[in-house]
């Protein structure tokens, strides 16, 4: 046995608190096996455990039809006892653990789709907008069953990503299951270098009232956003609609640095809690020049998760906002990756939950909103045609002329062809948040003229 199974096998025991609960009544009994395997006993030590391991190891090495690498036994026992934990804790051997370290540090050609595991099935939380995905027709709540006509069940997150990602300009298939059709769902999708605009769509949608969407938290998300802000302020928004509807996430630090221009000093954003409910992290407000007067209405929906959840649970718990939409998706745990064995493999292991100001656990349940406007199947259809009808015109107008089309598109600034506005798109929930901030502003002034003819 070499050095690197030797290894493994004492990182498998000796994992704190893990055990291995194998028994020999879930087998049958053979008469050529020693005694100590048909015997049951219930409770065992970690040695005898370890002792049981190598045992079963060596009788699968022996008797199993085929011959078998007794490295990839000890590592399929860690990928088992890892996931059986969670939908997120990994064993990751080295191929998986360097692709991770690709995900984290490196460029690499993508679909544009941020995915989880949802109930064991591979399910997209949400397509990315500008990307190949969201070209191809990708909804939220799509589950992934077969890529490149492999079965995804008891995939793992990483390994789903191995396969998703390559180079630029390949293309990868995938069938999708989706509420509502009948049948599975074909598509081909050629990968690109996945460039995401976090803040777009900051305009007037009326005299008073300002529209900022986030697609997504990124490093320069913060400061994009305080730019589309003061932009509109200069323009005389008294109130603001934020969308955060198919945002997925993204960066934690962007996530709270947004939550932060709107609260007060001290008040608390997110904490993470451990084990037996330990703080292990709590973030609050710094109190740099907040903006604690400005209305808001802050749009989600299923396709709105983690760094989206933060943002919205911080603001409504702290009395800043009012949530309009639908419930969130519930991302909302923390994973940490460790390196072992000279940084060659890793584990991800789940080591805490995301709660809100009010201590609401963020994962599996999600951000309820303060005024739930479901969408219906038709209506999210339309809205999903219109943004790849838009992409499809911007760029058919950019293989003529790009330069000035993506300036046009992105800025707004042609006047003789215009984006349509959110406003005019046909969209129950931001026309409950735009009435909403009506009549807070209606009261507003009712309170002013009050109090000066007192």
């Amino acid at each position: 046995m070499n050095k690197v199974l030797r290894k493994l096998m004492i990182l498998f025991f000796l994992l704190p608190g893990i055990l291995i609960p194998v028994t020999a009544a879930q087998a049958e009994p053979d008469a050529a096996l020693p005694a100590e395997i048909v015997e049951e006993e219930p409770h065992r030590s970690v040695y005898e455990n370890l002792d049981l391991f190598t045992l079963v190891m060596e009788i699968v090495n022996q008797k199993y039809v085929d011959r078998v690498d007794r490295q990839k036994l000890i590592e399929g026992a860690l990928q088992g006892m890892l996931s059986s934990l969670d939908d997120y804790s990994q064993f990751m051997e080295p191929d998986i653990y360097r692709e991770m370290q690709v995900e984290t540090k490196g460029e690499f050609g993508g679909l544009g789709i941020e995915i989880t595991l949802r109930d064991g099935i591979l399910t997209v939380i949400s397509p990315i907008e500008d990307t190949p995905a969201i070209r191809a027709g990708i909804h939220p709540g799509d589950r992934i069953v077969q890529i490149e006509g492999e079965t995804t069940k008891d995939i793992s997150l990483f390994e789903a990503v191995k396969k998703l990602r390559g180079k630029p300009g390949t293309p990868v298939s995938i069938t999708v299951m989706r509420i509502g059709e009948a049948e599975l769902l074909e598509f081909t999708i050629v990968r690109a270098i996945v460039k995401i605009e976090s803040v777009k769509d900051a305009r007037m949608l009326n005299d008073r009232i300002g529209y900022i969407r986030i697609t997504q938290f990124q490093e320069k998300t913060v400061a994009d956003f305080d730019r589309a802000f003061q932009g509109l302020e200069e323009e005389g928004m008294e109130a603001l609609v934020l969308d955060l509807r198919w945002n997925p996430g993204g960066l934690l630090t962007s996530a709270i640095g947004v939550a932060d221009r709107f609260l007060k000093k001290g008040q608390l954003i997110v904490e993470t809690r451990g084990r037996d409910d330990q703080v292990e992290m709590a973030a609050r407000a710094s109190g740099r020049a907040p903006d604690l007067d400005t209305p808001l209405a802050i749009l989600i929906n299923e396709g709105s998760a983690s760094g989206s959840e933060i943002v919205a649970g911080a603001l409504r718990d702290n009395y800043r906002a009012v949530l309009v939409g639908a419930n969130t998706f519930g991302k909302g745990s923390v994973q940490s990756v460790l390196p072992l064995m000279d940084n060659t493999v890793g584990i991800r292991l789940t080591t805490g939950r995301y709660y809100t100001a009010a201590h609401r656990v963020i994962q599996d349940n999600g951000i309820a909103p303060d005024v739930a406007v479901e969408m219906t199947a038709e209506e999210k259809k339309n809205f999903f045609l219109r943004r790849y009808r838009e992409l499809e015109e911007l760029e058919e107008n950019a293989a003529e002329d790009e330069e000035l089309q993506l300036e046009e598109y992105y800025n707004d600034s042609s006047p003789d062809e215009e984006i349509a506005s959110p406003e005019e798109e046909f969209d129950p929930q931001l026309q409950s948040a735009v009435d909403i901030l009506k009549g807070i502003l209606i009261q507003q002034l009712f309170s002013a003229e009050a109090g000066l003819d007192s």
